[in-house]
């Protein structure tokens, strides 16, 4: 017998086929709500794209069950070099989440460009990087690229906070 016969298939991964099987039906569920609206710019809509996405999630989790009543699995990862038996860096984690924490309290009041900075420094210092005024400045270009790259080129206001009329 191969390896793959004699292995017991991983139920957990129907799980997974459930999940895509679900989220496809919602997804042509709720574009089948959607009104048609053609116009002679857009002659189709809004609703078959939602619709063929959602058939595509469908056939995918129809795919992937069949793979895995056949005992198909996953390569294990081999290009990672992580020590899976080293302790969790706890200082690491809690510096990012009070980076996160920072941003999420200083983004209406200061601003997206000051607490985009603080996010990016933080974030930054917490991963290791020791160099605290170049980081400040590629935070700074960091917030202002991503602000005027939303503003002008999505056509999403960020919040300006303190600095509203200067940007």
């Amino acid at each position: 017998m191969t390896e793959a016969a004699t292995r017991r298939p991983d139920r957990a991964q129907y799980g997974v086929c459930g999940v895509l099987a679900v989220v496809g039906v919602l997804v042509i569920a709720d574009a089948a709500r959607l009104p048609h609206i053609a116009t002679s710019n857009d002659p189709i809509g809004p609703k078959p794209v939602p619709i063929v996405l959602g058939v595509l999630l469908l056939v995918v989790a129809a795919l992937y069950a069949v793979d895995v009543a056949r005992g198909g699995t996953g390569a294990a990862e081999e290009g990672e070099d992580v020590d899976v038996t080293s302790p969790v860096d706890w200082r690491t984690v809690l510096l990012l989440i009070a980076a996160f924490v920072v941003n999420l309290a200083t983004i209406e009041p200061l601003g997206w460009v000051i607490s985009g900075t603080l996010l990016f420094w933080g974030s930054a210092f917490a991963l290791g990087s020791r160099h605290h005024v170049r980081n400040v400045f590629i935070a700074v270009a960091l917030s202002l690229a991503t602000f005027y790259g939303f503003a002008i080129g999505l056509g999403v206001g960020l919040p300006a906070g303190v600095l509203q009329g200067i940007l």
